[in-house]
């Protein structure tokens, strides 16, 4: 058995060799690199499409018996089971951190290296599918960004290509697999020019887009040409209520600033619990008290958004702590409030208590809520008339600008996720004032002085 195997890696290795030298001889380079883009693009459609259904798969198992009626006590174990199988799985068989895989991938282009191991081109998938089923408050878009990045990598080793499409595949990878997750290749091409800051030359934005569309049009074709959430627009957009959409973009910038905050303070009290499973237990601990007060911050959300968007808002309130309030109004306000408040503490949990998942989709559900917050005290308190649906529709990208500080990325994976294409006009004025509200009042200062001091506090309680 051991000789056959030999054989037959040493033939294989002999192939691929004969292979390479024949794509040299006959094959330029530009041409390959949009064959390999076209490679990179199909994996990553495809590893998003199966990351989607391990989600869906094991979370319907893990929450079958869930009742939307009554509080649900097993949300109380769930996170922390998940986050210390995520965490053992990471020390004792990978014996490697994949968690935060955007902000790897990140550090490591600005450094130049393009190599990553072929490990990344599944395990951030295992992961990030564990993470999510278990009740993890975040998204599946950092682990197939990660793992699309490995595939592309691993590909341009597979063919020796020097290190400039090496660095085009890696960012095609990444790109392409925010492409299939959202199913969004505009969105997926403009995440590897704004937050990887690829190069930006023609061969390369032209091997990302084929890239993007490729994967995009797998997921979606895999997935039997759906839409992850579908929006049905309440009504065309009506300039009268403009002077409230910039209210909203103001409100989502503000928002922003305090989501940001959240994340980082969390972070660094995290960071301060040197012990591994100290910091698991801690984390999936608040996560748990945090998914039972309010269980719609259980995974990605997608499921709520959909709801909320469409104007099911009851859905909110399902299981959820303020659900036996009389007021109907009473009980979505304060769950809306609730959840603002509380989803930036739950994803900092999630990302970084010892889980593997991302932090773009947490934007786009914390921005669902705050428009719907923003749009039904409107309609409440000062009897207006504002369509709440399409509100909660601009507030997931505005939050999403905001957060991220990534506004055209922001605007077209928003458009492109619901299909709804005719909303880029009001997406585009609430995305421009909450980026501009973020970028105008600068607060890395204070976040900074505000950690530190933290930081310093926690320091000192500790000795």
């Amino acid at each position: 058995m051991h000789q056959v195997s030999g054989r037959f890696g040493y033939r294989l290795r002999r192939g691929f060799c004969r292979l390479r030298l024949w794509r040299v001889a006959h094959i330029p380079d530009k041409p390959f690199m949009f064959i390999l883009a076209t490679v990179v693009g199909l994996m990553a459609g495809t590893g998003a499409y199966l990351l989607k259904g391990l989600v869906r798969v094991m979370s319907t198992f893990l929450t079958r018996s869930f009742d939307g009626r009554e509080m649900n006590y097993w949300l109380l174990a769930l996170p922390v089971v998940g986050i210390l199988i995520v965490s053992a799985y990471m020390r004792f068989v990978l014996k490697r951190d994949i968690s935060h895989g955007v902000s790897k991938l990140m550090a490591g282009m600005r450094k130049g290296i393009y190599s990553l191991g072929s490990y990344v081109m599944y395990s951030p998938i295992l992961a990030g599918a564990v993470t999510l089923s278990f009740g993890g408050s975040a998204g599946s878009e950092g682990p197939i960004a990660y793992a699309g990045a490995g595939m592309g990598s691993n590909v341009g080793k597979l063919f020796k290509v020097d290190t400039r499409m090496l660095m085009i595949l890696v960012g095609c990878g990444a790109g392409a697999g925010i492409a299939g997750i959202f199913k969004a290749p505009v969105g997926g091409a403009l995440f590897a020019l704004e937050i990887l800051r690829v190069d930006f030359t023609v061969v390369s934005v032209l091997a990302l887009v084929v890239s993007t569309l490729v994967s995009a049009l797998t997921a979606y074709v895999l997935s039997g040409c759906t839409m992850d959430v579908s929006f049905l627009q309440s009504q065309p957009f009506d300039a009268s209520v403009l002077p409230f959409l910039l209210l909203l973009g103001v409100f989502c910038g503000l928002y922003s600033m305090y989501y940001n905050y959240v994340m980082k303070l969390m972070e660094a009290l995290l960071r301060r619990m040197t012990n591994r499973w100290v910091r698991c237990l801690f984390a999936g601990g608040v996560l748990a008290v945090l998914l039972f007060l309010f269980p719609v911050l259980y995974g990605e959300g997608y499921n709520t958004i959909g709801h909320v968007i469409n104007g099911d808002f009851a859905k909110l309130a399902d299981g959820g702590i303020f659900m036996f309030v009389d007021s109907e109004a009473y009980v979505l306000l304060l769950t809306g409030l609730g959840i603002i408040i509380c989803k930036s503490c739950a994803t900092a949990m999630t990302v970084s208590g010892g889980g593997v998942a991302g932090d773009f989709a947490p934007t786009l559900f914390a921005g669902c809520i705050a428009g719907f917050v923003f749009a039904y005290f409107m309609n409440v308190a000062f009897g207006t008339h504002l369509p709440v649906s399409d509100f909660a529709y601009y507030g997931m990208a505005g939050a999403m600008a905001g957060v991220i500080r990534a506004p055209l990325m922001a605007i077209f994976l928003t458009a492109e996720m619901a299909g709804a294409y005719s909303s880029i006009l009001p997406l585009t004025i609430v995305c421009a004032l909450s980026f501009g509200v973020v970028r105008l009042i600068t607060f890395d200062g204070y976040y900074s002085r505000h950690i530190d001091r933290k930081n310093g506090l926690l320091n000192r309680a500790a000795k």
